[in-house]
């Protein structure tokens, strides 16, 4: 019996077998891992990851915030979180408030504003977010 049809003769190159995965996964460093998963999350979620975004550009960004600083003023108050979600950070700074409730190191979020930039790093004053659950 002989089969004729359309065999590629190169393997798909993003298809990677489940051997190959594996091992990759078992001699990545725990860093890297965690931004790829970041990076799939993203994927997910049909945001943008932080690193394709400009400045002037609203945007809706996805991922895990790094640290929290909560920056009482005499005048305005501040709260500055980092959000990373594997490609790049991008700072959330919520102007006259001191605390918000669940804004926290570790916390998954998405959040939505317009991108500036300031010596270098990515901002957006006063986003709209929506926390998501923290993972187990």
């Amino acid at each position: 019996m002989t089969y004729i049809g359309n065999v590629s003769e190169t393997p798909a190159p993003t298809r990677r077998g489940w051997l190959t995965r594996v091992v990759a996964r078992l001699t990545e460093d725990e860093q890297e891992l965690d931004a790829a998963d970041l990076r799939e999350d993203v994927q997910k979620a049909g945001t943008r990851p932080v690193a394709t975004c400009c400045q002037g550009e609203p945007v809706t960004v996805t991922g895990r915030l790094r640290s929290v600083v909560y920056t009482p003023r005499d005048t305005v108050p501040t709260v500055d979180a980092e959000l990373y979600d594997g490609s790049g950070s991008v700072h959330l700074v919520w102007l006259g408030r001191s605390r918000i409730p669940g804004i926290e190191p570790g916390r998954p979020l998405v959040a939505r504003g317009r991108i500036s930039e300031h010596d270098g790093i990515k901002v957006i004053f006063n986003p709209w977010y929506e926390l998501k659950p923290v993972s187990a």
